[in-house]
């Protein structure tokens, strides 16, 4: 009996054993190890703290999206012991393998920028890339009577890269439906030298910044938070007060990469940025955040990457060459509060292009502007993410390598 093994049950796992197991004949044992019981749906974590999603609205059972013939071993992971084809369980077992899938993810670890554990965690300061500091986000801004407000990144690479600008978007919004946008100092802090981390998506749409009255500092190397004195320091010496900071902790890889000794110094994953092989070892492969590709950490990357990905296992199967076909494909949607948000698809090659999609010239979403269309869009995307996504369904009408039909390009790139 052959074993394929997948290391993680969040987006990225899941979806592979679902793409896997019709596709695997019965001479293959395919088991996938995750220590959580619960599925959360990461990209609501953003509406949460502004009462738009319900905390049961955002979580299932991982059990659920596990398909029958798949073995879900409930499981923390030690290491990975690459040169034994095994992996090390936190309860010693051991689990032998023929082809490994790592899908562990990235985590927050506030842990890294000194101060931000300090006593005002979850008091005045705050993440929203977990579901309990989503919560506990929310709990506090329903009260909040207003003041400085700072929505921060601590460093790249961070998982949706474009939500910490939704979030300060979406804050926008709702203190001026709560009638005390006048109440609050909205500042958006980022490492990058623009609000986007896409050069072509500043200059489109940096704009909305001041029409929302959002100041932006940028080029912001955080060095510590000044608990005493509601500060973040850079290593510059430039400070920033807040009253009550948003901020997005540095993201790295899970913690048994590095005890493995296969990651980077974010404990991501050594990948082919093509074929999603690794570069460990030619049975071990790698998806979605857990990887240290130059992609978007975000889940339509991680959905676009899982069809690739399974046709180059099949071909590995096989002896077949792999196919380098994976081009970097992101399609995401950014809120922009008010029932707006925009559309934004790009690659490696090209940066965000003008456009529509997923029809060419039709739409009925356009790419780069506004609209009431593209918001309802990212709330069905829910829908889609429960019933279609997890499972291994194709989504109609869009292709896992970006479609360059009616969309416009720069000339340096095409």
């Amino acid at each position: 009996m052959n074993k394929l093994l997948i290391l993680g049950a969040g987006t990225a796992g899941t979806m592979m054993a679902n793409h896997l197991r019709p596709r695997l004949d019965a001479e293959w044992e395919i088991s996938i190890v995750d220590q959580e019981e619960t599925h959360y749906y990461q990209p609501g974590f953003l509406f949460l703290p502004f009462d738009i999603y319900k905390p049961k609205q955002l979580q299932k059972r991982i059990d659920k999206f596990v398909p029958a013939g798949v073995n879900l071993i409930r499981q923390g992971i030690d290491r990975i012991v690459p040169d034994k084809n095994e992996v090390v369980l936190t309860n010693g077992k051991e689990l032998q393998y023929d082809i490994l899938i790592i899908a562990t993810g990235t985590k927050i670890a506030p842990q890294e920028v000194s101060g931000m554990l300090g006593p005002l965690w979850q008091k005045d300061i705050f993440d929203f890339y977990t579901f309990a500091g989503a919560k506990a986000l929310r709990d506090k801004i329903r009260s909040w009577p207003g003041g400085k407000m700072v929505v921060h990144i601590c460093e790249m690479p961070i998982k949706c890269p474009v939500a910490p600008l939704e979030f300060a978007f979406l804050a926008d919004s709702f203190f001026v439906e709560k009638g005390m946008r006048d109440r609050v100092d909205l500042t958006f802090v980022t490492p990058l030298s623009g609000a986007f981390t896409k050069p072509t998506a500043t200059e489109k749409l940096g704009h909305l910044l001041a029409e929302k009255n959002i100041r932006i500092v940028s080029d912001f190397a955080i060095e510590r938070i000044d608990n005493e004195n509601h500060k973040l320091v850079d290593y510059g010496g430039q400070e920033v007060d807040f009253d009550l900071l948003v901020t997005v902790p540095t993201n790295m890889g899970d913690e048994a990469i590095a005890r493995s000794g296969i990651g980077d110094d974010l404990n991501f994953v050594p990948t082919n940025n093509a074929t999603l092989q690794t570069t460990i070892k030619d049975n071990i492969f790698a998806i979605g955040d857990a990887t240290n590709v130059p992609a978007s950490k975000a889940g339509s990357v991680a959905h676009f990457e899982s069809e690739i990905l399974t046709e180059n296992i099949l071909r590995y199967v096989r002896g077949e060459p792999l196919k380098e076909e994976f081009d970097g494909h992101a399609n995401c949607f950014v809120e922009t509060g008010h029932g707006k948000a925009l559309l934004i698809d790009f690659n490696y090659s090209h940066e965000p292009v003008e456009g529509t999609f997923p029809f060419p010239g039709v739409g009925p979403l356009t790419l780069l502007k506004e609209s009431r269309m593209n918001h309802i869009g990212k709330l069905a995307f829910r829908w889609v993410y429960w019933n279609m996504l997890l499972k291994g369904r194709h989504i109609p009408f869009v292709t896992a390598q970006m479609d360059e039909r009616g969309k416009h390009f720069r000339e340096s790139e095409v």
